[in-house]
């Protein structure tokens, strides 16, 4: 709990120029040094984008912390299949223990392969290869399946050498927090004052949270299933929820702003006693006080709980409905060339 506290207290300092933020501001400063250099040898071509063969969307955000790429990425691919895209995706896969490329399969354990792209590959079916190097990642991704006819990155905004037709800037409410770089602020580069070209701005917030035009998308939790059923790939349900209405229910939550969370659940009537975590923890051990009744988890923590690990705790897990809107999709569409034709056996043609 002691580094969920620590990361809590960061990003609450990143929210205003308070003392905390004052005494990194040389760091950050060093820092929008660094960037600054960074864009020079962009601009002349010394870290030129390496080609694909097919088109990539980046969807990222600019400040640190999840602002809902994950959810994004789903909806996203979603989208994309309906247009008649065969999308892939590759992912740095955060709290994996290695950095080399690998592909994630239902199977493959979050410690090896990253919980979020686990849950993509599980709720999505879609082929996803994880890397540090997002470019090794798109290449064997391509290799191991030549049906893959357009690639979405889960995170890589500042990965420059990873190609892109398009890019996704997410928001959440923190919009871009105190202003300021990292780490006396939450931005990984300087804001920009317009939209940035190519790009398509979400707002997985209530209202826009900056000046930059976009798109609102819709989020609700429209129900909960339990653990096991979870993982046989049964649908939330809402009576579920409200079995559970006046009961108090222990809310836990290994996501960077677990607050979020534990608000929507209250918002359906649950009585909620919070237990909040690091983001991405590993629940090595469960979490939660031994004789616990009735426990709440996104499906970004369900991927690691095995449901035969749990005892008699009922496990319940609240899975997230993300809708990015027919006028962002139609944005994007626009920014995409025609989806190829295919050959009689799925394979995109030549």
């Amino acid at each position: 709990m002691a580094r969920a506290s620590a990361s809590q207290r960061l990003q609450q300092a990143w929210l205003s120029r308070g003392p905390l933020a004052w005494a990194l501001l040389p760091v950050a400063a060093l820092y929008g040094v660094l960037l600054g250099v960074r864009r020079l040898l962009i601009r002349f071509g010394a870290l030129p984008p390496q080609a694909l063969p097919v088109p990539v969307v980046v969807v990222g955000n600019l400040i640190a912390g999840g602002a809902g790429k994950t959810p994004t990425v789903m909806a996203l691919v979603t989208m994309l299949r309906r247009r008649g895209w065969c999308p892939g995706i590759v992912s740095r896969g955060h709290g994996r223990a290695a950095d080399q490329v690998l592909e994630v399969l239902a199977d493959t354990p979050a410690a090896r392969g990253g919980d979020e792209p686990r849950l993509l590959r599980m709720r999505l079916g879609a082929p996803v290869v994880v890397g540090r190097d997002r470019v090794a990642a798109a290449r064997e991704l391509l290799r191991r399946h030549p049906e893959v006819d357009l690639i979405v990155s889960d995170d890589g905004l500042q990965h420059r050498r990873l190609p892109r037709v398009a890019q996704v800037l997410v928001f959440d409410e923190r919009g871009s927090g105190n202003g300021w770089l990292l780490p006396a602020g939450p931005l990984r580069e300087p804001m920009p004052e317009r939209v940035p070209p190519r790009s398509v701005v979400l707002y997985n917030a209530p209202t826009p949270s900056t000046p930059l035009r976009g798109h609102i998308a819709r989020r609700a939790l429209r129900g909960l299933v339990p653990l096991r059923d979870w993982w046989a790939g049964a649908p939330p349900s809402p009576q579920a929820l409200q079995a559970l209405a006046g009961r108090e229910v222990l809310a836990c939550a290994g996501t960077a702003h677990p607050a979020r969370f534990f608000d929507m659940l209250r918002a359906l009537g649950l009585s909620v006693r919070p237990l909040p975590l690091a983001d991405h923890h590993d629940f090595a051990t469960l979490p939660w006080p031994a004789g616990t009744d009735h426990v709440v988890v996104t499906e970004k923590d369900a991927v690691k709980l095995e449901a035969g690990r749990v005892g008699a705790t009922r496990v319940w897990v609240a899975p997230l409905d993300f809708e990015t809107g027919d006028a962002f999709d139609a944005e994007l569409s626009g920014l995409l060339p025609p989806p190829p034709t295919r050959t009689s056996d799925g394979h995109p043609t030549a």
